[in-house]
């Protein structure tokens, strides 16, 4: 049983950084992908960050370029969202995602998610 656990959330001020952690668990092989997406109060899930394992190509929402990096650990079957710069409206619940271990990219598994609040 796949499992992810995220880790890292804090409230902080407005300017200042986070990394959130996301540590997947059960896999055999690590997954064909990895993102981020958050959830702020009263909003529809967003979609945030997204980085495959060949190649590591990452995606990035408008909101995240320029501010956010992904990145992974495939041997421990780790995702990080380094944040910078952060603002109040990136005041939400971050959640990890991942794929299977086959060839789609599909959001298969999901974790309950770390709170991040930036104070103005």
């Amino acid at each position: 049983q796949v499992q992810l656990v995220e880790s890292g959330g804090s409230s902080v001020q407005a300017g200042r950084s986070l990394r959130l952690t996301c540590t997947a668990s059960g896999y055999t092989e690590s997954a064909v992908c990895m993102g981020w997406f958050r959830q702020a109060p009263g909003k529809e899930r967003e979609w945030v960050a997204t980085i495959y394992k060949p190649g590591g190509r990452t995606f990035y929402a408008d909101s995240a370029k320029g501010r956010f990096t992904i990145s992974r650990e495939n041997a421990k079957n780790t995702a990080y969202l380094q944040m910078y710069s952060l603002k109040p409206e990136d005041t939400a619940i971050y959640s990890c995602a991942a794929s299977g271990s086959g060839s789609a990219c599909s959001w298969v598994f999901r974790g309950q998610g770390t709170q991040v609040t930036v104070s103005s």
